[in-house]
């Protein structure tokens, strides 16, 4: 096993000798296994801090939508994991399979290097994950295994497959994850976490509920310098990009940066227009209309269901 950034991951030679070479773009079917076989050492359930799990289904979901609060938790010591639930190769124009997984896997190691979080990366190919059941003890482990008091994902209403089923495979270890007999390999949760959801703008079945809205205007530019980090995303445009858009020349690439920047904090600046009056609700007339960024969540009806007063103690800010 190879340490990469913290993180234990099968190397590829130990994978090919394993008869399996990760996301490789031949015989696709392959066996879902985790990238992350040893997973990063629970926080101690004692030391009074919150353990927070984000599940996006690409390496860069749960980055973009977890980002800015991450990092306020993360500066109150809290403990916080992203863990993406495909690999991510097959999310770029230009290359695939194991060398993109694998660049991707560096990218939000170094987010998370730079937001002061954990990350881990499940080996199941980027737009073939299913709500299998191995597939749902892979997500109760993971939630068990870092003692969660707070699970995030995004809602199951999506354009794409991928974050439809990550969502489902995540609500449908919303109960599980207490009950002894399923994965008796780890212990069961004593308490069951709360589930939130990340905002979005779809509105069928139901539109987005703002529950709860965060103020991350403080954190807004160390939240852009982490997400920076994600190149094969953010400035070459992932699958949907081209070689114009991050060529060599540095002027260039210069303006792309500055591009992506300015998109970046327009984004987070536009959930704090949409959720104004959350913001308001939450922080007061004077502070909700000044804030200039923000994220927002909804309480998902599974789970544990927080009073307005355990609300204050998950988001502490």
């Amino acid at each position: 096993m190879k340490k990469i950034a913290g993180v234990s991951v099968l190397t590829l030679a130990a994978a090919c000798a394993a008869g399996f070479v990760m996301g490789s773009m031949h015989g696709r079917g392959g066996p879902e296994v985790a990238l992350a076989k040893a997973p990063a050492p629970a926080p101690p359930a004692s030391d009074g801090k919150l353990r927070i799990i984000f599940f996006g289904a690409h390496p860069d979901d749960a980055e973009y939508r977890g980002a800015g609060v991450a990092i306020k938790w993360a500066r109150l010591g809290h403990h916080v994991k992203f863990v993406s639930t495909t690999n991510g190769d097959i999310g770029h124009w230009q290359m695939a399979g194991g060398p993109l997984a694998l660049r991707r896997i560096k990218e939000v190691e170094e987010v998370a290097r730079r937001m002061g979080v954990t990350v881990e990366v499940l080996d199941i190919h980027d737009g073939e994950i299913m709500p299998t059941l191995e597939n749902r003890r892979i997500i109760t482990r993971l939630i068990r295994q870092w003692n969660a008091d707070v699970v995030i994902t995004n809602r199951p209403n999506d354009y794409h497959p991928d974050h439809r089923y990550t969502s489902m495979l995540v609500q449908d270890s919303a109960y599980m994850v207490t009950v002894p007999f399923f994965c008796p390999d780890v212990p069961p949760l004593k308490n069951n976490p709360v589930f939130l959801f990340t905002s979005d703008r779809f509105q069928i079945p139901t539109p987005f509920r703002p529950d709860i809205a965060v103020d991350i205007s403080d954190v807004i530019e160390p939240t852009l310098d982490a997400l920076l980090a994600m190149e094969s995303q953010i400035h070459e445009g992932g699958a949907n990009g081209h070689g114009g858009l991050f060529p060599a020349d540095p002027a260039a690439r210069k303006q792309r940066h500055e591009q992506v920047r300015k998109s970046l904090s327009q984004r987070y600046a536009g959930l704090a227009n949409t959720y104004r009056e959350a913001l308001v609700k939450r922080y007061g007339e004077e502070r909700g209309r000044k804030a200039t960024h923000a994220q927002a969540f909804e309480i998902c009806e599974y789970g544990r269901q927080p009073s307005a007063e355990e609300l204050k103690k998950i988001f502490p800010f």
